[in-house]
């Protein structure tokens, strides 16, 4: 009986619910209000629009090496950025003297001193603070029989480069800093 009492009231409820809200939405939608109107707008205005442009976005990239150890190796890299055009530049510079000094740190790890000692020797600095204490190898003779070797074979002492003597490499530099900084001008105006 209990039962019966409870599903009459549920009923109920389901009956009100669909009278109260169910209902008066589908009258709505079944008679929609139309109404008709016309309209004349004249205007003078003035109108202005500001465009914002979006950030500048060259990015210059980081040129990393995964092990500093062995790599000899500096990088530079930039960027400039104009509203139009937006260039960015990168290169790596290699150190010689950290390059000599790793070639003659690997041979003497691997118990080659007198070659490791060679080595640095090709350095016209190394050389000359070598010959005022041991003379540097030359053919596989330590010693004084190496000072009188470098004595008879002068033509193979390592001489400093000229100060002012430009390589192609620095020729080649020079050129591209100065079309650089050209293009950098004309984009900034």
């Amino acid at each position: 009986m209990q039962r019966k009492v409870n599903n009459t009231i549920a009923f109920g409820l389901i009956v009100c619910f669909w009278i109260a809200m169910v209902f008066p939405l589908m009258v709505q939608a079944a008679d929609p209000i139309v109404s008709e109107s016309t309209q004349t707008i004249n205007s003078n205005s003035t109108n202005s629009t500001t465009v914002k442009s979006p950030p500048p976005s060259a990015i210059a990239s980081q040129i990393t090496s995964s092990s500093s150890d062995f790599l000899c190796s500096v990088s530079a890299s930039g960027a400039i950025q104009t509203q139009i055009l937006g260039i960015s530049l990168g290169g790596m510079h290699t150190d010689p003297l950290c390059e000599l000094l790793q070639k003659s740190h690997a041979l003497y790890n691997m118990g080659m001193k007198v070659a490791a000692i060679s080595v640095l020797c090709n350095d016209p600095v190394i050389w000359a603070a070598m010959m005022n204490s041991t003379p540097c190898p030359i053919d596989g003779l330590i010693g004084d029989a190496a000072k009188d070797a470098w004595a008879i074979r002068t033509d193979e002492i390592p001489m400093p480069e000229e100060e002012h003597a430009k390589t192609a490499q620095d020729k080649r530099d020079s050129a591209l800093k100065i079309m650089g900084g050209i293009a950098g001008a004309f984009l900034l105006f």
